[in-house]
């Protein structure tokens, strides 16, 4: 490598939205993340599926439109 013109690589405090917050080395002295391994769905188990339709089902839904 050569010297003088890498960036300086020091530790670095990074802060989630939801109040966690963990050391790691990067170029920044300071990340900000909206979601982190603490509060996302993938990892917490708490991913909520919402069955919301189609185009057809919201047409029929609007209009009182029942299947027989």
């Amino acid at each position: 490598m050569k010297n003088n013109i890498h960036p300086d690589y020091k530790e670095c405090e990074v802060k989630c939205a939801c109040g966690n917050s963990f050391q790691t080395k990067s170029v920044k002295e300071e990340i900000r993340l909206e979601v982190c391994s603490e509060c996302h769905p993938f990892f917490t188990g708490t991913q909520k599926f919402l069955n919301r339709g189609g185009r057809i089902e919201k047409f029929k839904k609007k209009y009182n439109m029942d299947e027989e």
